[in-house]
């Protein structure tokens, strides 16, 4: 089995790990978009021809499925991703984890990227998926930027920031951005109110994880030997995984337990 994941950056690292988790026998292509990061900031359709040449790279290596581990790039770019690739590749986009978020009741809020928040699509799923739930949309400013560049100071500063402009009340927290669970800890340390239960964080990595062997009808082998590689593309490039990738513990173990391709 060869499952690819894309993104600009880093962010798909968390969705990575947990492909891994659940099938350490797999065989993974990264293709990332070092020339054109950060995504963010683009035009929709800029967005997604730099989107579509970073899948092209990735589906070049003939894997079985693919995982899109960025939100802003589902959002823009899946519908296209998916009239290029599918049917002969799946494409698995990444989607807030709202409805189980909202399943627990709240108060909740969704911390992503500034352009996200209060976005149409955004708003969509808050209705669709939580409805009569108390939810503060949270922005984010710098945090997916300083994780991508494992800037400590700037991510403590950034979750600071964001933690200020979330309720008391709150007792869920959606990581609506893929690099936020790379710092998922420090955001709960961050958000959790003294004398209140537990902070709970949605993130999507595992769902995401998950739907790709759903749609490939295979199943979660975690004690399968760890024999699957590792292949990084970088704006198409065979290479490594970037320095950054290294400061997280989903960038580290992946090296470590991955052989060379």
């Amino acid at each position: 089995m060869k499952i690819a994941l894309m993104d600009s950056g880093i962010g798909l690292l968390a969705a990575t790990a947990a492909v891994r988790r659940l099938r350490p026998d797999a065989d993974l292509v990264l293709s990332l978009d070092p020339d054109g990061m950060p995504w963010g900031p683009r035009t929709p359709e800029d967005l997604t021809a730099r989107a579509l040449a970073v899948a092209e790279a990735a589906a070049a290596r003939r894997p079985d499925a693919l995982i899109v581990g960025c939100n802003t790039a589902t959002v823009h770019a899946l519908t296209a991703l998916r009239a290029r690739l599918e049917p002969e590749l799946p494409v698995i986009g990444t989607v807030p984890a709202i409805k189980p978020a909202a399943a627990g009741g709240g108060p909740l809020a969704i911390w992503a990227t500034p352009a996200t928040t209060g976005s149409t699509y955004q708003r969509t799923l808050i209705r669709d998926f939580a409805d009569g739930v108390p939810v503060t949309e949270v922005p984010c400013w710098g945090l997916a930027e300083a994780v991508e560049r494992a800037d400590q100071s700037a991510i403590d500063a950034a979750v600071a920031a964001a933690a200020a402009l979330t309720p008391e009340e709150v007792t869920t927290v959606v990581l609506g951005c893929t690099h936020y669970e790379l710092v998922a800890e420090r955001i709960r340390a961050a958000v959790r109110r003294p004398g209140r239960p537990p902070l709970v964080l949605h993130g999507s990595a595992g769902a995401v994880a998950a739907q790709a062997l759903r749609r490939l009808g295979a199943r979660p082998a975690p004690g399968a030997s760890p024999e699957g590689t590792l292949t990084v593309l970088l704006s198409g490039r065979e290479g490594t995984l970037p320095a950054p990738a290294l400061a997280y513990e989903e960038g580290r173990t992946l090296q470590a337990v991955s052989p060379a391709n």
